[in-house]
Parts: structure tokens; sequence; C-alpha cells
């Protein structure tokens, strides 16, 4: 998905956990006072915040520095900081720190390495001349409105991530073309129903001892499936995006 849809969902999370928290009921005194003597960590103070938020930002480049060339395009110090701000977001979700001497090579390779592929992806997409219409963007845009909870909801993620729904949009019709690409280099292969019954098996297995209880067989088997053909597309895409990348001409200077 593009960074700054990615990075839009990241906050959509977030905002959802907070209405959601907002909601609940109060919890009795009586479990309160069991949870207050319960030791918690303690928020961030504002001041930690920012400290957080200056090494984020230090990790960044100048907008206007070429940080890449793929095939004769420069790629921008604009372009590579909303990919590093969405990777960052990313590793702060799994509850990692960003901002360690380590952590920030690890981020700088992998958004380097994200803004090359998107890159090399669209720039086939727009040899093949794959495009999304007016019609799959706005039904794209209604699908993300309605599972974040209404245009309110969403004018508030925007206004989280300082962007209009304009700039949502143009995020979405890439996607749409990247998705049609992969279709079109990496269609999916049909799973057998022996695949189908060996993820099964599996995930029996590892749900035994505990509370899981799995769907029967035969409810199951249309969601392994396509879990299966996705998991199948998804590496044939990724060994196509290596070899575009070993065809490529690609020089990076950061």
């Amino acid at each position: 998905l593009p960074f700054v849809a990615c990075a839009l969902a990241l906050s959509l999370a977030a905002c959802n956990d907070e209405d959601k928290a907002a909601k609940e009921e109060k919890p009795k005194q009586e479990t309160a006072a069991k949870e207050a003597k319960q030791e918690t960590p303690a928020a961030p103070s504002k001041e930690e915040l920012a400290d957080m938020q200056a090494k984020l930002d230090e990790q960044q480049v100048d907008k206007k520095k070429t940080v890449a060339i793929v095939n004769d395009e420069e790629l921008t110090g604009d372009q590579y900081n909303q990919a590093l701000t969405s990777i960052q977001g990313q590793m702060q979700q799994m509850g990692q720190d960003p901002t360690s001497k380590e952590a920030a090579e690890q981020i700088k390779t992998q958004t380097l390495d994200s803004l090359v592929n998107q890159t090399l992806i669209r720039q086939k997409a727009a040899e093949a001349k794959l495009t999304a219409t007016e019609e799959e963007v706005n039904k794209e845009y209604a699908t993300y409105e309605e599972q974040i909870g209404g245009e309110e909801a969403m004018a508030k993620a925007l206004e989280a991530q300082k962007m209009d729904k304009e700039t949502l949009k143009e995020q979405i019709a890439e996607s749409i073309v990247f998705g049609k690409y992969q279709d079109k280099v990496a269609p999916p292969k049909e799973v057998t129903e022996e695949e189908i019954q060996a993820y099964y098996d599996q995930a029996v297995a590892q749900a035994e001892g505990t509370e899981q209880k799995l769907p029967p067989f035969e409810e199951a088997k249309g969601e392994i499936k396509g879990i299966l053909e996705q998991q199948q597309q998804q590496e044939l895409f990724a060994t196509h995006v290596e070899k575009l990348k070993a065809d490529a001409k690609i020089e990076l200077k950061i």
C-alpha cells in the first residue's frame, strides 16, 4: 500500500481505539481499586514525546535532496520522508523503538528499498498503461470511510495525518494500479484441496490445548483458499520485483 495511505491506516487504528475507549463504561470502584494496585507503565510525558519526535525527525532528509535514481527517475527527499514516517509508525505500532542507532540504519535501508520497489512497479504499470478509474477510486474511498466509521471519523484521521481527501484518493488510485499490475504479472494460482486441508490441519494442531475454537473444515475452506492464493501471489510478485531490480539501473544517493 502506498505510504500515505499506510500512515493513515495507522492513525485510524489509534483514533478508533480512542473512540472505543471513550464509549466504554467506567469500571466499578472495586475494579478500579484493584487495577490501581497493579503496576502499570507510566504514560510518556509531553517532554518525552517531544524528545521522541525530535529523534524521529532527525532521520529525515532535505525534501529537495535526490535520495536515489531509478531508471533515470530521481526520487526526492520528500518522497523518502513520507515512506520513512510510515515505516517509523509501523515499528512503533509493533512496540519497537525506531530511534536507536541500529533501528535507524534498518529503517533507512527498508525505506530506500520500499521506495525503489514502488517506483519500479509504478514505472512498469505506466508502461502497461494501467490506470484507476474515478469510479474505482470513489468506491474504494467509500469502503475505507465506512470501515473507519463515517465521514467525521475520516476527516479526523485526515487532519491527524495533515493531508486532504484528494491526496488520499491519489494514493488509493496508485494502490489500485499496483493491484492491477500484480494481477497482470503474478496472477493467483489455484490451490488444491490437499493444500487447503493441510493448512486447516496445522491450524487445528496449533489450537489444541487452547480455548480457540475453529469452525468445521467445510465452513473454513473458502477463507483458507483465499489466504493460500494470496500468499502464493505475493511470493510470485516478490520474485518478479526482485527481477525488476536486477534489470534496472538503480543508484542510491544516501
